[in-house]
């Protein structure tokens, strides 16, 4: 089973609108993020996806969630019930927003040296483009149309933490926000005691911070 390789337009009607930008999943989706999602009228997942539980977990507020696939987004790396969604997953996506076009595409289909450009010359009427991949977060603004990656929105290779971004777009004017948490605590690994039992450790107050 394979995702479908062609690209798709969806328009999304209204003045003004509030859009999660996330990507690289691999199957768990960060609650934090989730709660970004909640807060935006829809949800634009730029691939390596996971599954289909992290799409259904998407809540926007309008209901729209939109997605492509990613590299790892195969049926092979899926569960079972939920590899016929991938049919449905296309390449890329074509998303008209107030104010301009937003292209989503995952970004392995070129080299990572000279994507920046690459991207730019191939959707050139776009006033910003989506990618994901290389779980790394960036908003670059240098050149139109703009380049985005919101990072990785899951446990899988997050960096500085999981992330993702919220594009305020309306006629007049767009706005990208950054939304990055930190990684969770690591506790130190308990001493062991001769008799093989845990003892006792204490915990300063800022490591808890």
């Amino acid at each position: 089973m394979r995702a479908l390789a062609s690209g798709q337009a969806v328009r999304i009607p209204g003045r003004s609108l509030r859009v999660a930008l996330l990507s690289d999943t691999h199957g768990v989706l960060d609650a934090r993020v989730d709660e970004v999602v909640r807060d935006c009228d829809l949800a634009v997942h730029g691939g390596d996806i996971g599954s289909a539980g992290v799409l259904a977990r998407l809540r926007p507020r309008l209901g729209h969630v939109l997605a492509v696939f990613g590299n790892n987004d195969v049926a092979t790396k899926w569960p079972l019930p939920d590899r016929e969604l991938l049919c449905e997953l296309p390449q890329w996506l074509d998303i008209s927003l107030p104010g301009g076009q937003l292209i989503v595409i995952h970004g392995h289909q070129s080299a990572a040296r000279d994507r920046h450009r690459r991207l730019r010359e191939r959707f050139p009427s776009a006033r910003a483009i989506l990618y994901g991949h290389s779980h790394r977060l960036v908003v670059d603004q240098t050149a139109a149309p703009w380049i985005l990656n919101p990072g990785a929105a899951g446990r899988t290779r997050t960096g500085g933490g999981p992330s993702c971004l919220v594009l305020s777009a309306t006629i007049a004017d767009w706005s990208v926000a950054v939304h990055r948490f930190p990684l969770p605590a690591r506790h130190p690994r308990s001493p062991r005691t001769r008799s093989g039992e845990t003892a006792p450790t204490e915990v300063s107050a800022h490591a808890r911070s």
